[in-house]
């Protein structure tokens, strides 16, 4: 029997708690009309004079009709239009010629009196109101009910269940990560077949980390072990767990395990564990501290699940050093399944895959976009792809075209264009002189990455791009790759002093110089490259305390002026190896110049031809 999808979280799913909503709201307005209707339509009371004044003033000829109502109540019509009606009472139980008028002098009209239709304007005035207010209380009600049921679901499990899908993925749609996906199937195996490897006594593992950067895919491969091994599966993030309340958390936790167990064998998937597995003791959640309690029952449920269950939890996180230790132990999370950025032949079978729906030109290069687009991970290949078929469908386009594929790529990496940007001739030749300088040092040092493009357009955030692309994918660093790095990252500036003076130079080289210090303080600090401090790292712990950011050193105040000192170094001699480099090739600085300003944008092949015959000399080598 097929199962169906079932909401998990608290409160009413088919609208009829705003259904009634509406109505009171109807009433209320309906009931609001009513009220100014009858004061809007409201008879004006009759003046009331005295009988005897009637009388006199009916014998002189000044009363046109006398309308008796019943035995007593009198309605008096004056003579003339502008005079208004009044009212009067006569003694009961005689004539009111008895009383002294004369016969013939006015119209005198018997009107018997009926209560029947003052009877039911009475009641339709008095019990239509009652009704009205009597519904809206029961539907107030009735709202306060609903609510009191959502107040009650509260510590409910808020996790989406899935299984059912017609849209399943499996790992043939994962492209790359082929390790983590060998490691998934055996968890999928687990799932399909436990016999197998309970008969040689291997244990069903408990959890599974998924650990990876950003945009690398961990949610994703989480869909296609559902997919693949056709198992129920819920999936919750690990902030839904969390609330304002004391002991939410931990009530959600056990509601989500409990309901695993009643689906088994089945899939628990909590996303982004860092919001509720960290490190217990960082003083974080406040008094109570409840992401530390939600946390202890998650560590209960997960060690107290019995053999044969075939409950399996995945968790993916790109912060695995804040999660708690207890966490990470065997019998919890078993096992760890790494998911780093995709390599060239990766990044080639994800672009295929994000393509194989799109009409694609046949002059489309995926390979050689692969090549370039290193670093990247599978959602910057995913918008790199999306961003071409939108480029397309801008220029009419019925096909995407390879210049589509090359503009969507350096729209992710380096930003969009701005040349709707006004800059004025200096600013430009300025600019120009900043570019030529970083693509002039980058070209000229032995260690550093090619040039791919020098371009004087804004984009993004800057006046203009000089972007290198390394040959091929790096694991690894080394100090000279890095000082050439350094040295390229202060071309900008020094071109600048070396042309203008060293008093005119400007702000344009304020994001080169952070990066370059960055990367200083990263190589002494965290990768022991120093001289002073060669081999030794220096961990600085981060935390989060009283709403303010507590750095912790692990250094004395003596260590840390000797890293400022180091950092210092660095700086200073990668900024006199690029003056070097500058000087020496200031004519090709003045070629390279000439045609940014003529065409603004120059690709690498004529780069390398602007810059032939420049060379390094000996003061910039390293020794």
């Amino acid at each position: 029997m097929e199962k169906k999808p079932f909401r998990l979280s608290g409160g009413r799913g088919d609208g009829r708690g705003n259904r009634f909503k509406n109505a009171g709201f109807v009433a209320l307005i309906i009931l609001f009309g009513m009220i100014v209707y009858a004061a809007l339509n409201q008879p004006s009371p009759l003046k009331t004079v005295p009988f005897s004044q009637v009388v006199a003033q009916a014998n002189n000829g000044q009363i046109k009709r006398i309308e008796v109502n019943g035995d007593q109540t009198l309605e008096i019509t004056p003579v003339g239009q502008n005079h208004p009606t009044e009212k009067s009472y006569k003694e009961a139980g005689s004539s009111i010629y008895e009383q002294g008028l004369k016969q013939g002098k006015v119209e005198l009209v018997n009107k018997p009196q009926s209560d029947n239709n003052g009877i039911w304007i009475t009641l339709l005035g008095s019990v239509l109101p009652i009704v009205i207010i009597a519904g809206i209380l029961i539907l107030m009600f009735r709202s306060a009910q609903g609510q009191g049921n959502q107040a009650l679901s509260f510590g409910k499990s808020r996790a989406r269940l899935y299984g059912n899908e017609k849209d399943k993925i499996n790992f043939k749609e994962v492209a790359g990560n082929e390790e983590a996906k060998q490691d998934l199937q055996e968890v999928v195996e687990f799932l399909k077949y436990p016999k197998k490897f309970e008969g040689v006594g291997a244990k069903i593992p408990k959890g599974v980390l998924l650990v990876g950067p950003p945009g690398t895919g961990k949610t994703l491969l989480a869909r296609a072990v559902a997919g693949e091994a056709n198992a129920p599966f819920f999936s919750i993030s690990g902030s839904e767990f969390v609330e304002m309340f004391v002991g939410v958390g931990a009530s959600r936790v056990r509601d989500l395990f409990n309901k695993a167990k009643k689906n088994a064998p089945c899939i628990i998937f909590i996303d982004e564990i860092d919001a509720v597995g960290r490190r217990r003791g960082s003083g974080m959640g406040g008094g109570h501290d409840e992401r530390e309690q939600t946390l202890n029952q998650i560590l209960v449920e997960m060690d107290g699940f019995e053999q044969g269950q075939n409950v399996i939890v995945l968790a993916a996180t790109n912060r695995s050093d804040v999660l708690d230790p207890a966490l990470l132990r065997p019998g919890r999370f078993d096992r760890r399944v790494n998911i780093d950025l995709p390599d060239r032949k990766d990044r080639e079978a994800i672009l295929k895959v994000h393509f194989s729906e799109k009409p694609v030109s046949k002059d489309v290069d995926l390979n050689s976009l692969a090549a370039k687009s290193a670093g990247s991970s599978g959602a910057d290949l995913a918008n790199i792809a999306n961003e071409a078929a939108i480029l397309a469908a801008r220029h009419n386009r019925k096909v995407i075209e390879n210049e589509d594929v090359v503009s969507a790529f350096e729209k992710v990496a380096i930003g969009p264009e701005r040349k709707s940007k006004i800059m004025s001739e200096k600013e430009k030749e300025l600019t120009a002189y900043h570019e030529a300088g970083h693509a002039v040092v980058g070209h000229v040092l032995p260690d550093s990455d090619m040039v791919h493009k020098v371009t004087i357009i804004p984009r993004g955030g800057t006046g203009g791009v000089t972007w290198f692309i390394p040959p091929e994918d790096k694991s690894y660093h080394s100090i000279i790759e890095y000082k050439d790095v350094l040295a390229r990252m202060l071309g900008g500036r020094v071109a600048e002093e070396v042309v203008y003076g060293h008093d005119r130079v400007t702000t344009g080289a304020g994001s080169d110089l952070q990066k370059a210090a960055e990367l200083a303080r990263d190589m002494v600090v965290n990768q022991g490259m120093g001289r002073k401090l060669r081999d030794q790292v220096f961990h600085v712990e981060e935390g989060m305390m009283l709403e303010r950011m507590v750095h912790e050193r692990q250094y004395s105040d003596e260590t840390a002026k000797i890293i400022d000192d180091e950092v210092e170094a660095l700086i200073t001699e990668a900024a006199n190896r690029a003056r070097t480099v500058v000087k020496a090739n200031l004519h090709k600085l003045e070629e390279l110049k000439k045609a940014l300003l003529d065409k603004e944008t120059v690709e690498a092949k004529e780069v390398v031809k602007l810059l032939e015959g420049s060379h390094m000399p000996k003061a910039a080598a390293l020794y």
